[in-house]
């Protein structure tokens, strides 16, 4: 059942502020300042596990996330879903990167951090989440 409570922004003005506005305000530490406000994110809109991470960003309009390997210590997402977003050589993917990173650090307990690739061929965004086991942060 939809939730009627939910507002959507159109995927224009949503581009129009993420790729031009902040660029534009943020300058040289886009990229830094982009990863905290995903961490941010997290801690606002916190997830019970990792599995509620696929639904989140496709609420969130950030696109199809999925799981391509997962060990001990690491988890690899692939981002897809509109090839046009995704394949933009500008479009920097920090917040969804900080995002996923502290949600996994709140889950699992140890410092976690992520880093993102891009596959501007295939139009899709890897996420490599890579948590360290000696260093817990409860």
């Amino acid at each position: 059942m939809p939730d009627h409570n939910m507002k959507t922004i159109p995927t224009f003005g949503y581009e129009l502020i993420r790729d031009n506005i902040l660029r534009s305000v943020l300058g040289k530490h886009e990229e830094e300042v982009l990863y905290w406000a995903g961490k941010e994110l997290a801690r606002k809109f916190p997830l019970f596990t990792l599995d509620e991470a696929p639904m989140f960003f496709e609420q969130a309009g950030w696109g199809i996330l999925s799981i391509e390997k997962q060990d001990k210590d690491e988890i690899i997402y692939i981002l897809s879903g509109d090839a046009d977003t995704l394949k933009a050589e500008e479009r920097c993917f920090r917040i969804e990167a900080g995002f996923l990173a502290e949600q996994t650090q709140k889950i699992n307990g140890f410092l976690t951090e992520c880093y993102e690739e891009k596959n501007s061929k295939q139009g899709t965004i890897k996420f490599n989440v890579k948590w360290d086991l000696k260093e817990p942060v409860r």
